[in-house]
């Protein structure tokens, strides 16, 4: 909302900057086309009219309602966990000794950590650990949780939304990924190799090596058809995606295919900003079914893809 800042859930007030901008042209004497270097009219100036800005209208009283929302930053993808942000809309400080967060499609409540106090009027967030097998059976009806608060001696559940659906992603992309891993499992060689001599050179380009290692079960199939680029990992096309249609049978050979490599930006903010720039999202058909995960680097072969990017970037000495 311009002009505007939110105090709480449904409540807006006016920016302050707005206020002072207010006062300030209130401020400033009125002009007229014979003020400038060329006016001649002597005599004493016109009084100057002030006007007193009007106040900012009231605050809407709190609801005393609390409220939770669900949230995810790319940090928190990376490190397996999603927020319940508690939106105390009350006139008191909330105090929580345990927040559970349940759900049908995971296995058990999800109890949230670093508790604090949240002030009236006021949000703070909890962080939930993502379980590393939520529950996969397919489902029709609509699914939403609950979160369950007990603060200042009593319990009470607390309506909590999920608007981008964090926890609904995370199912079907996690039930995903162990069903791929039952055909084969996937992951990025920790080498980044880039032609010609070492250390890389100003504009080099390079190549990503994924790896996949068939189970061995029979009558089972895996493609991956695209792989997606990062905000500073490209294909060399610079096209948006790689597309190696890498076909692997589940009883089949171990195979291995290059990503021609190259940064996608080369201004810093893209390395300072950038935290998923070594997840890469792969569009995959498992048993004729199509479907999306991401595959994560692991840690010696992301430094090695940012590392490269940094150097063939020519960003290494600033």
């Amino acid at each position: 909302m311009t002009g505007m800042e939110r105090t709480g859930r449904g409540r807006v007030r006016p920016r302050r900057a707005a206020v002072l901008a207010l006062a300030l042209l209130a401020a400033l004497p009125a002009c007229s086309a014979a003020d400038g270097p060329d006016a001649t009219t002597a005599g004493p100036s016109p009084s100057i009219r002030t006007l007193t800005p009007l106040p900012p209208p009231p605050e809407p009283p709190p609801t005393g309602r609390l409220l939770a929302d669900l949230r995810q930053s790319s940090r928190d993808a990376a490190l397996g966990r999603i927020q319940v942000w508690l939106d105390n809309d009350t006139t008191r400080t909330v105090t929580p000794t345990r927040i559970t967060y349940r759900d049908p499609r995971l296995r058990a409540p999800l109890v949230a950590q670093r508790l604090r106090p949240a002030p009236a009027q006021a949000e703070r967030g909890y962080t939930l650990v993502l379980p590393d097998r939520p529950a996969c059976a397919a489902r029709d009806e609509p699914v939403t949780g609950e979160v369950v608060l007990r603060h200042d001696g009593r319990t009470e559940p607390v309506a909590v939304e999920d608007p981008t659906d964090v926890v609904g992603r995370f199912v079907r992309a996690r039930c995903l990924e162990l069903a791929v891993a039952e055909v084969a499992r996937l992951r990025w060689s920790d080498e980044v190799v880039a032609p010609g001599d070492v250390p890389v050179q100003v504009g080099d380009t390079a190549a990503l090596t994924l790896v996949a290692v068939p189970t061995g079960a029979a009558d089972r199939e895996l493609v991956v058809e695209t792989v997606g680029a990062t905000p500073i990992l490209s294909p060399v096309d610079g096209s948006s995606a790689w597309s190696p249609r890498l076909r692997v049978r589940g009883d089949g050979p171990r195979q291995e295919v290059r990503l021609p490599l190259k940064p996608t930006r080369c201004d810093t903010h893209a390395f300072l900003e950038s935290g998923g720039a070594t997840a890469l999202r792969l569009r995959v058909v498992l048993d004729r079914e199509p479907g999306e995960l991401v595959l994560r680097m692991g840690p010696a072969g992301a430094a090695a893809a940012i590392d490269f990017a940094v150097a063939s970037c020519g960003l290494g000495d600033t």
